[in-house]
């Protein structure tokens, strides 16, 4: 009996203890959830007996073409116009010399003050007083036979005639033509070299430009520019080597290239400075030595400078042996007379005017058309 319990008890405790272990596994009772791996534990995917495909690239369909904005029609270049008169360009000029001799020259008849008043017209228009006295003296006798309103014509014959009939034109040398250029500082000067070389390079000439100037900043690469505009080679050297130096280089380079026309920029200088004046003296003895006199030793004058012109004009022809003026900024404030002056002076001619910023406003000087657009 005893052993029959016992068997029943330990049936009863196995079968107890099975039901709290199905319980435990099932949590609360139901089908046991599988156990979830952590988070961070790698993945094993199951094999799979099917190829994978990659998926299929999306075709996009071509995006409708964009109009390309409309293109201006392209402008054909104007062609300049004709130049303008040197009546119009000089229009300051005239306003301040011949139109306040008209004003006189209307009175019926000249007195004294009359002729003081046009003495003083003269001399502020830059006459300088040597011409000035002259044309006076002889209008004053003319106005003995002549009606005053007739003097203006007068004056036109006599303004010619102090401005004289010189050749004005350019001149060549056989072989190499060498034109040494001067001035003092702020005259135009590289930039007349500038528009020199244009014109020569247009009239067919091979050009060679020596960038003497080694002084001022810059100056090199401003003559740079314009040889680029003009079709002309360039030959320099260092800042603030010697300018003879660079002369001398010139004549070698021109001589060797084949080159028609030397033209020689040279430091802007005082005329009161006596080594700079030397420095110009040497630089024309290394051009006489090696290839003989430059045709052309052109000195920039600025228009406006007036009456200083004249010292300036003297002080580099004892230098350099001037043999003509180019005078610049003519249209500008300028009153005209300085022409007059120079002539009377010094017997140097005016060979070319400057009559605006353009390649084309250096031109040739024409004495009749200058004094009929100063007077007319």
């Amino acid at each position: 009996m005893l052993l029959y319990v016992l068997i029943v008890l330990v049936l009863l405790g196995a079968i107890a203890g099975g039901v709290i272990a199905s319980r435990r596994r099932s949590g609360r009772g139901g089908v046991e959830a599988p156990e979830r791996p952590p988070e961070d534990a790698p993945v094993h995917e199951a094999p799979s007996s099917v190829l994978e495909v990659p998926p299929a690239t999306a075709v996009q369909a071509p995006a409708p073409p964009v109009a390309a904005p409309l293109e201006a029609p392209e402008r054909e270049a104007e062609a300049p116009g004709p130049p303008r008169p040197l009546r119009e360009r000089l229009g300051r000029a005239r306003s301040s010399f011949g139109q306040a001799l008209v004003r006189v020259f209307k009175r019926e008849t000249l007195t004294d003050a009359d002729w003081e008043d046009v003495e003083a017209v003269l001399l502020q228009a830059d006459v300088g007083v040597a011409a000035a006295t002259r044309i006076v003296d002889d209008l004053r006798a003319r106005s003995r036979d002549v009606a005053p309103e007739q003097l203006l014509d007068v004056l036109r014959q006599e303004l010619v005639q102090i401005i004289g009939d010189a050749d004005r034109s350019l001149r060549s040398a056989d072989g190499l033509t060498i034109w040494l250029v001067t001035g003092v500082n702020g005259t135009g000067k590289t930039t007349t070299i500038g528009k020199l070389a244009l014109r020569e390079h247009r009239n067919g000439r091979r050009v060679i430009l020596a960038a003497a100037d080694t002084f001022r900043a810059a100056a090199d690469t401003q003559l740079e520019r314009w040889a680029e505009r003009a079709g002309a080679e360039v030959v320099k050297q260092a800042p603030g080597a010697d300018p003879a130096a660079v002369a001398f280089d010139g004549v070698k380079a021109a001589n060797a290239r084949g080159a028609d026309l030397l033209i020689i920029d040279t430091a802007g200088r005082l005329h009161t400075k006596k080594n700079l004046m030397e420095e110009l003296s040497k630089i024309r003895r290394v051009i006489e030595r090696e290839a003989g006199p430059p045709a052309e030793v052109l000195l920039v004058l600025d228009a406006t400078t007036g009456q200083n012109g004249i010292a300036q004009a003297r002080a580099f022809t004892e230098a350099a042996e001037v043999t003509g003026i180019v005078l610049t900024k003519l249209d500008g404030t300028a009153k005209g007379g300085i022409v007059i002056a120079v002539q009377q002076e010094l017997g140097i001619p005016v060979k070319l005017v400057g009559v605006g910023e353009g390649p084309e406003d250096l031109e040739p000087f024409d004495p009749a058309a200058f004094v009929d657009a100063l007077v007319g």
